[in-house]
């Protein structure tokens, strides 16, 4: 009697298991929200149905997308996060990159007033220079996250929206495109819509190529920067020092610069590097396995966080953009001998 009853619940449980999990090789487009969906982008930016309806036939959800998207790296802990990206083998690369692509580095600068050691550390912290771009079908992504991710539904299924529309600007396949578990693309990895507005043709081939062309990707790097108001020559963020209590409240309002450098500190902040008192800035507070490390940021810092919204993502690019530069003109820092 007990085996059977076991048989029984086990049964069940498989059941309700195979109605939970999604069948990845389901036929999507016989669903009435990706039908709903088809039928706004013809109506909205006139795409043939029979044509969408071919490509949603062969898109594929993926559980392991949604899996990767709830437990990104920025959920780490700075201890955790920094080491990440922070290894010589990426500094190297940088200091490589660089050194391969001066000219288009320097080019972008003089263009875009964005620092070398900038583009390059972004390219490297997204793609480690363009060796890793992404493995995932981006229509696969991005139809997995629109469709069967309620938390960011909206979010996506515009991205799914904008990648389509690339897709028909580029006269590209929308099916062959790989990417991120996100749906970002290309050397810098950008997102579809990112990639509709800043991705700039740099080589002058007549195409805005960020999946295969480093000079498109130096270019558009640069030109979004640029377009968020990154401002030459400026400063990013420097160390900074605190006591008391009055601090806090600083941190509290957030990485966006909004309060002039004097008035923070003022606050029992203090820095070593000498700066503009009128400066907007904010102050950013890093976990530390013991204890924690703050930093006063400014403008070009928030900058950085419109490219991934987390100061630890910014603060991470920022770090080696300053190891690559120092790397490629001063060389490699010596190694402490262990006592």
């Amino acid at each position: 009697m007990q085996i059977k009853l076991r048989k029984i619940i086990s049964a069940c449980l498989l059941a309700i298991g195979c109605l939970l999990t999604p069948i990845v090789n389901a036929d999507i487009s016989q669903r009435a929200d990706v039908n709903e969906f088809i039928e706004e982008m013809v109506k909205k930016h006139d795409f043939d149905r029979a044509n969408l309806v071919k490509v949603f036939k062969k898109v594929k959800i993926n559980p392991k997308i949604i899996e990767y998207i709830t437990r990104p790296a920025e959920a780490k802990p700075w201890y955790e996060y920094r080491p990440i990206f922070l290894k010589e083998d990426r500094i190297r690369g940088g200091v490589k990159f660089w050194r391969q692509n001066a000219k288009l580095l320097q080019r972008a600068y003089e263009e875009y007033g964005v620092s070398p050691e900038i583009i390059v550390a972004i390219i490297g912290v997204e793609t480690k220079y363009g060796k890793y771009k992404g493995k995932f079908p981006v229509m696969n992504a991005l139809a997995t996250l629109g469709f069967d991710y309620p938390k960011r539904s909206k979010f996506f299924k515009k991205e799914l929206e904008e990648f389509l529309l690339l897709a028909r600007e580029e006269k590209a396949n929308p099916l062959s495109i790989k990417g991120s578990y996100a749906g970002a693309m290309g050397k810098p990895q950008f997102i579809s819509s990112s990639y509709r507005r800043y991705a700039v043709d740099f080589d002058g081939d007549g195409k805005r190529d960020i999946l295969n062309s480093t000079a498109d990707a130096i270019g558009s790097v640069a030109n979004y920067f640029a377009k968020h108001k990154w401002y030459k020559d400026e400063p990013i963020t420097t160390p900074a020092k605190v006591e008391g209590k009055s601090f806090k409240a600083i941190v509290k309002k957030g990485i966006k610069p909004k309060m002039p450098l004097k008035k923070i500190l003022e606050s029992g902040v203090s820095i070593n590097q000498k700066q503009s008192p009128d400066l907007q800035a904010a102050l950013i507070d890093l976990e530390l396995k013991k204890g924690h490390e703050y930093w006063v940021a400014f403008n070009n810092f928030y900058v950085i966080t419109r490219y991934n919204h987390s100061e630890l993502y910014a603060m991470a690019a920022y770090q080696l953009s300053q190891e690559i530069k120092r790397f490629r003109f001063v060389g490699p820092r010596k190694k402490s001998k262990k006592k």
